[in-house]
């Protein structure tokens, strides 16, 4: 009990004076890479029919949202009544397109939080959250229960940060902001940030067998350690599904699908039905965005080229995420090389495996690839200090799936719902009660402040 609540204040110190705590500690986080962003573009071995429909599939996801279409630099419809941002650009976008929350901390982008200024663009009238700040990452947020004068009900679902009140192409809707004052004074709020899109066409082409066999072969060294894991799965065909902070999501056609709903509150072929769909608030029908008429032949439709052209958002925002390539790492360095020693003996590589490989791929080069996106795509036990409160699926309350670490070195933001910015500060948050990474943890914070420091120099280097 002594060591728990040290290890706590650790991590309440770390929180309020990070500076202080990395010095007596000795190492600190060197912070993102600067230069170039090393992700964004299309996987390299696509032929120029394939590199065309991600160059269109990029535009699509670039487009940004108004409620009906028209307004000056607003092409898109279908924005609300309650929304987070008004493009996937605008919140996945770091270090590049496509990316995680862009912030201030940026060597690539210094732009603020853009949803700040989204909270009156177009003459709206919302309160700007106090969780969402210039220089903090963007966020949505949960309330963890639904409170009535009866009692309470579990929720888990988004409540969106603002509604199209007030804003010039939405006139006579007066649908209220959620009261977020009140319920941060009832510690219901959840925040979860964006998940990066790079490379994901090869999560989505690995068959559940190698993920399976991947979590078996550490089955004995995860023992020892106490750490567990187990897939999240569809309800519908039992397969494993691997997107979104609690892999939620079967594949990216369902996660883009879900977002463009709930974040932007487009309805769309996946999710058809308006969200808060008030009277006075509602300006266009449903599905707001729908593909084109089915005007092809049999055979064009299976092609690779039917993801574009008269294809619907969600199709390819799902073929932007599906040909990206994944984030190419720094080049090696004695101290690198030996933090990535380091990471698999202190057993970080039990959850967050190396290597995966994937099948068959229609698209070109992409089939029996072997790509390294440590992580294994299962669920696991995070304990107290990092659970949510929330169920999605098998994934319980503080279960989450194993977050990707490729591209870990130009991220802003750490942890489901971008607490801190400190890499060495979200390493300690794994050690909590209950947490099944308590074990590595301790093998961690046994490392000496040299060997600390090369095994964060090598995450900083992915």
């Amino acid at each position: 009990m002594n060591r728990i609540r040290s290890l706590t204040l650790v991590v309440c110190l770390a929180q309020l004076f990070p500076l202080t705590v990395q010095k007596v500690y000795g190492q600190q986080d060197p912070g993102p890479r600067s230069g170039a962003a090393a992700a964004g573009s299309f996987y390299p071995t696509l032929s120029a029919a394939e590199q065309s429909i991600f160059s269109n599939a990029q535009q699509t996801f670039m487009e940004v949202q108004s409620v009906s279409a028209g307004l000056p630099g607003e092409t898109g419809r279908g924005l609300g009544p309650g929304f987070n941002g008004n493009s996937c650009a605008q919140c996945h976008a770091q270090p590049a397109i496509g990316g995680s929350s862009p912030g201030l901390k940026s060597p690539q982008n210094s732009a603020p939080n853009p949803q700040v200024a989204l909270a009156t663009l177009d003459g709206a009238t919302n309160h700007v959250p106090a969780f969402i700040t210039a220089d903090g990452p963007v966020r949505e947020a949960r309330f963890a229960v639904t409170v009535t004068q009866r009692g309470f009900t579990p929720d888990g679902g988004v409540h969106d940060l603002f509604t199209i009140a007030g804003r010039s192409d939405a006139k006579g809707c007066t649908l209220a902001q959620p009261d977020f004052a009140r319920e941060l004074g009832r510690n219901n709020v959840i925040f979860r940030i964006p998940t990066p899109l790079f490379g994901l066409g090869l999560v989505e082409n690995t068959p559940d067998a190698v993920l399976q066999a991947n979590l078996a072969a550490t089955r004995e060294a995860r023992s020892r350690l106490g750490v567990h894991g187990s897939f999240n799965t569809s309800g519908n065909d039992g397969t494993i599904t691997r997107f979104g902070w609690k892999a939620q999501n079967k594949s990216l056609l369902m996660f883009s699908g879900e977002a463009y709903n709930v974040e932007q509150g487009v309805s769309n072929e996946i999710f058809p039905n308006e969200r808060s769909a008030v009277y006075g608030c509602v300006f266009n029908g449903s599905p707001e965005d729908l593909g084109g008429l089915p005007d092809q032949t049999a055979a064009a439709a299976t092609s690779a080229a039917d993801t574009s052209g008269s294809s619907s958002d969600v199709v390819q925002f799902a073929t932007f995420a599906r040909l990206t390539a994944p984030p190419v790492p720094a080049d090696p360095t004695p101290s690198t090389q030996s933090g990535a020693q380091l990471f698999d003996k202190v057993g970080c590589s039990l959850c967050h495996s190396a290597s995966l490989t994937t099948e068959q791929s229609r698209y070109t080069g992409m089939s029996n690839v072997t790509y390294h996106p440590y992580s294994d795509f299962a669920l696991h036990h995070m304990g107290w200090a990092l659970a949510d409160r929330i169920t999605q699926g098998a994934a319980g309350p503080d279960e989450f799936r194993t977050a990707p670490l490729w591209g870990l070195g130009q991220r802003l933001f750490f942890l489901h719902d971008g607490r801190t910015s400190d890499l060495l500060q979200a390493i300690r948050a794994h050690d909590g009660r209950a947490s099944e990474a308590s074990g590595v943890i301790r093998q961690f914070n046994a490392l000496t402040p040299t060997q600390m420091q090369d095994l964060l120099n090598f995450l900083r280097s992915l």
